[in-house]
């Protein structure tokens, strides 16, 4: 059954990436203002994983070393002499075709090559060296490995997503005839040319649903049938591997020199559900901290959601609802939140400890505002976990605590009663709010 667009793609969120020689794979969503960690794969690690499921990429390999890379370029030209050659860093940031290499002032990640020999002298300049990007900030992300592609020619550029939608409680694919542009875009100019179709996760996608699709985005006919086994080899990938999301942009025809005309996934862009991590360990190891925030990676290890903003007021809760409300209250008392950290439910005297050294470790966080509910946990416990974590870290920042539930008052007590220069309490949020900004200013 086809559908008119109703917003799904609008929660898959988009690329928007404009198909060319340089097509690759992207692995995970944007970080910032994300309640849920996803993981990032590099491009290389995508494509290896996608051509295990026979879905069709660019004929190409990683190198981590410039005499790989030549030999990847060697047996690309052996088998096609005039073909182009793409050589691509390997970073978890988009934008690389212009950005720069900090140490040697090489400009682009992304490069077009025709000679095995500038791929070997590009790769040198690349590896070991640190990438800036519009999405990576000035301090960039180091390039450890590369990858070196065999250039296509687009012949025309779909978009298709096969996304969990919680509307239909399962799997849906969406498509449109108007792929290598923002989805988005198309969608509030066009919304006639996005075509949904849902996909009952018990009997899984079937040939009349794929046809159908195939349709929809304008394949030729001599495509078609190939359309169709890509669609279902995405499926196959997605229910396999715990994905939420296998966003394809452009899905494309398109050939390589002298070659037949083909459907290829020129650039893609997958989720993976984190619950099911336990489930995928292959994939999940594969995971590279050295392109993350070292705070994000030392939460993962504590076992804490913390995720940086660009404000200078640390908020500590126990609960995501929690959480976006501190916030919020500190932004209405005129200050800025400086990171989202939820300890959790089960507050310990530990979990706190290691949350204060993760802001801590922050130079813009001036002050911090701790807001825990306590339901299971007494605030009483809580309190006295706060005061000695205080101690233990050496915290010097201005720390106001507003603690609520059972045994709120003898906490009150407890944080009043410690006596440590910066350390206050609060009688409810506002209060709380208003006393971390008036610490800073």
């Amino acid at each position: 059954m086809a559908l008119l667009f109703s917003g799904i793609a609008r929660r898959a969120g988009t690329m928007g990436t404009k198909a060319n020689l340089r097509g690759g794979v992207l692995l995970g969503g944007s970080r910032a203002g994300e309640q849920v960690r996803r993981l990032n794969l590099h491009e290389y690690q995508s494509k290896n994983l996608m051509e295990k499921f026979n879905v069709r990429m660019q004929r190409g390999a990683e190198a981590s070393t410039p005499e790989e890379a030549r030999k990847v370029a060697d047996g690309i030209k052996q088998a096609s002499p005039d073909a182009e050659l793409i050589l691509k860093a390997q970073v978890h940031a988009g934008g690389r075709g212009k950005g720069h290499f900090k140490e040697n002032g090489l400009k682009g990640g992304v490069q077009i090559l025709n000679e095995s020999s500038e791929v070997e002298n590009l790769t040198q300049k690349m590896l070991g060296n640190t990438l800036v990007t519009k999405q990576t900030g000035d301090g960039g992300q180091p390039c450890n490995m590369v990858l070196v592609n065999e250039g296509l020619t687009i012949d025309s550029e779909k978009y298709f997503a096969i996304l969990m939608d919680r509307a239909h409680n399962g799997p849906v694919m969406v498509g449109s005839s108007q792929g290598g542009m923002d989805i988005e875009e198309v969608a509030e100019t066009n919304p006639d040319a996005i075509v949904s179709v849902a996909v009952d996760i018990v009997d899984g996608v079937q040939p009349e649903q794929t046809l159908l699709m195939a349709k929809a985005l304008g394949f030729k006919d001599e495509n078609i049938e190939d359309a169709q086994e890509q669609m279902a080899n995405l499926y196959k990938l997605m229910i396999e591997t715990d994905a939420t999301q296998v966003e394809i942009n452009p899905f494309a025809e398109a050939h390589y020199v002298n070659g037949e005309s083909q459907v290829f996934c020129v650039d893609a862009k997958l989720g993976f559900d984190d619950n099911a991590a336990y489930r995928q360990k292959d994939i999940y190891s594969q995971r590279d901290t050295s392109m993350e925030d070292e705070r994000d990676v030392k939460a993962d290890e504590v076992g804490v959601q913390y995720i940086g903003l660009d404000g200078n007021i640390g908020c500590m809760v126990n609960g995501a609802g929690l959480a976006m409300a501190t916030m919020d209250i500190i932004k209405l008392n005129g200050g800025e939140p400086a990171n989202f950290c939820d300890l959790g439910g089960g507050v310990n005297e530990k979990q706190v400890a290691d949350a204060f050294e993760i802001v801590n470790s922050d130079a813009n966080v001036k002050a911090l505002l701790i807001n825990i509910f306590g339901g299971i946990v007494r605030c009483d416990t809580v309190a006295t976990g706060i005061v000695n974590a205080y101690n233990s870290v050496g915290l010097k920042i201005p720390l106001v605590v507003r603690l609520e539930g059972t045994n709120a008052d003898k906490a009150k007590e407890i944080i009043d009663a410690a006596a440590i220069p910066g350390l206050v309490s609060a009688v409810d949020l506002d209060d709380a709010a208003a006393k971390a900004v008036a610490a800073i200013n």
